[in-house]
């Protein structure tokens, strides 16, 4: 019997990227998703998807959903408890074995907060094979991922009966293949300052470093715990340990910032193939209506240093696809001529 799998954010930028790859890679598996505004051409693009008509906010809907799937793929919004929570209670409701894999984000592996640390390297690297319990918990200058809390705790209540990973990527980039979003995050972003400030740009002597991933290769990786999940587990970790970076390269801010400049002043944008070293108040004064405050730290400044080394164990994952500054050109040529919301 083909795997029932429930996906949530099927029009974002990862999970409309993972729905696709999904029903490529396995037009046998019975998927349905979850959808507040359904795209005029999904029906005709994905015809054997099932649709479930609700929004986040919809938890009776999203529980009940959810007591119907073998796997449940939850890209929602990252501080949205609620649904979380819904996904886990109609999980619980079976009496199968049901296994949920739920998408972070490395800002906890950021050192955004320290602002000694902005703008210069920091050498800790963090591994999801020996970090796991320092990194999930309450850290001095560290965000918490409460529904990283909320999923851990599920899984040591619940272990038996409820399998659960969390995928963490960094910084992404690459073409998405969804219906909604088609854009990363950190590049568009980083052309609308560009924009604003005349320059492409960096902060302190810009060595700060972060991980990046191809949305490729990130859809890779899920298709591997997906197929893990369908064996009944396979060779994947799950559980409390069920952490997985995804980062396949580091770029310091500088490096991004001189590309940057180079190609937006061959467009006009900016006035110099220089970039400009910013200070505390200008990088401050970035995405200030953003989702958590000092996010410009968090995006231009900080470091977010992490190995995937829990997927290429477990896993064999291999990413492959060309690295960032090889492609960085596309991605900043789509934000600035098909700007997306950000």
């Amino acid at each position: 019997m083909s795997p029932r799998v429930l996906l949530t954010g099927a029009t974002g930028y990862i999970g409309g990227t993972v729905l696709d790859t999904l029903v490529s890679t396995h037009p046998d598996y019975d998927v349905t998703v979850l959808l507040r505004n359904v795209p005029e051409n999904f029906r005709s693009t994905y015809p054997n998807v099932k649709i479930v008509n609700g929004h986040f906010d919809s938890t009776d809907i999203i529980a009940d959903a959810a007591s119907q799937a073998d796997i449940v793929i939850h890209h929602g919004l990252p501080l949205h408890d609620a649904s979380l929570n819904a996904l886990i209670t109609g999980l619980l409701r079976r009496s199968e074995q049901s296994f949920l894999i739920r998408l972070s984000g490395s800002v906890m592996a950021s050192d955004f907060m320290e602002e000694a640390r902005l703008g210069s390297l920091n050498q800790k690297t963090w591994s999801d094979l020996y970090d796991v319990d320092t990194i999930a918990s309450e850290r001095p200058n560290a965000l918490v991922d409460s529904g990283g809390v909320i999923v851990r705790t599920a899984a040591a209540e619940h272990g038996k009966k409820l399998k659960v990973a969390i995928i963490v990527p960094p910084a992404t980039y690459g073409p998405g293949r969804g219906l909604g979003r088609t854009q990363s995050i950190p590049l568009p972003r980083y052309v609308i300052e560009a924009k604003k400030l005349g320059a492409a740009f960096y902060y302190g002597d810009g060595t700060n470093s972060q991980g990046w991933v191809h949305i490729e290769d990130l859809a890779k990786l899920y298709m591997k715990l997906v197929e893990a999940a369908a064996a009944g587990g396979g060779s994947a970790t799950w559980g409390e340990k069920g952490f997985y970076f995804t980062s396949s390269q580091e770029v310091s801010q500088l490096n991004i910032a001189r590309a940057a400049a180079k190609i937006l002043k061959r467009e006009g944008v900016v006035e110099s193939d220089e970039p400009k070293q910013i200070s505390l108040d200008e990088l401050d004064g970035m995405l200030v209506n953003y989702r958590f405050p000092f996010a410009s730290r968090y995006m231009f400044a900080s470091n977010s240093r992490s190995k995937a080394d829990r997927a290429k164990c477990d896993l064999e994952w291999k990413p492959d696809a060309p690295g960032l500054l090889e492609v960085i050109e596309p991605d900043l040529l789509e934000a600035l001529r098909n700007p997306q919301p950000c």
